[in-house]
């Protein structure tokens, strides 16, 4: 930390986008932050921004030293609220983000929180694209089936989503239901090869003939319309077909259920709302 104030000014630039409305944001001289980037860029013996008529670009490691710098600010901040004692006082707002299909089973989680901190506002990010965590764009994911592995997140079990094959009641009324193995007098929602591989998208593609899948989708969520709708036999979470009262197929197997994680980077993973947060979690495991 022994260059701290230029990297501070630094980032300022980068989110600013001008040595002018950094300058006035850190009430320094012009020349001040003209000097700790030259100082900067010359320590680390490569260039932080792009110099145009507009302003200045910050680079790529320009905008790495934009997310290293939040996150220090952030921590530091954290420090000066741990030593004015204010260890109770969870509030303002913070970011998770989950995929569509995750949001019945995290929206429960989230009402768990709130009661417990009613000071803190929960900005959830619904999204079928990931957001990436290490650029700031959600303090907490949500994500589902395999552990993730990125080397620079905090990976907390807080769920499971369990799988079952499902007819809705609509279908059977026209249908019947299967008989034995019967699949191939029936229609089934499956994945188009778009669509991501959950193991018991595997399955319908590895058991059902194909002949036999008329719905093909790709995403998660969009099959799981499509079965309720009565459109096919396909796979729904055990408590939403249990809610509809959707008839099961066959017994589940193991393998088609998923674990639901909390992911946070690990810049902000000690940070008061993250920690408030997965203290709620926690006993979900």
């Amino acid at each position: 930390m022994d260059n701290w104030n230029e990297i501070r000014t630094a980032a300022h630039v980068a989110r600013l986008g001008t040595i002018s409305a950094a300058s006035e944001a850190l009430g320094v001289h012009r020349a001040t932050v003209t000097r700790h980037i030259d100082a900067l860029e010359g320590i680390l013996g490569a260039k932080l921004f792009q110099r145009h008529a507009r302003g200045f670009t910050p680079t790529e490691l320009g905008q790495e030293l934009q997310r290293i710098a939040d996150a220090t600010d952030a921590q530091f901040g954290e420090l000066h609220r741990l030593a004015r004692g204010a260890t109770d006082a969870i509030s303002g707002t913070v970011v998770v983000t989950a995929l569509d299909v995750l949001v019945p089973f995290v929206l429960p989680m989230i009402g768990e929180v709130q009661a417990a901190h009613p000071s803190l506002t929960i900005d959830l990010v619904s999204s079928d694209r990931v957001l990436k965590l290490e650029y700031g764009e959600a303090a907490l994911a949500f994500r589902i089936g395999r552990k993730p592995d990125h080397p620079d997140n905090v990976v907390v079990r807080v769920g499971t989503v369990e799988m079952g094959l499902y007819a809705a009641l609509d279908y059977v009324e026209r249908y019947g239901l299967p008989q034995g193995d019967g699949f191939s007098d029936h229609a089934f929602v499956g994945p188009s090869e778009a669509a991501p591989r959950p193991p018991y998208f595997d399955w319908i593609t590895e058991t059902i003939p194909e002949a036999a899948i008329k719905l093909r989708t790709n995403s998660v969520a969009s099959s799981f319309e499509a079965v309720k709708a009565g459109l096919g036999i396909g796979f729904l979470p055990m408590v939403t077909a249990d809610k509809m009262g959707c008839l099961s197929i066959r017994d589940p197997e193991p393998s088609w259920h998923e674990a639901i994680w909390a992911v946070t980077h690990v810049d902000l993973h000690r940070t008061s709302k993250v920690q408030a947060i997965l203290g709620v979690l926690r006993k979900h495991r």
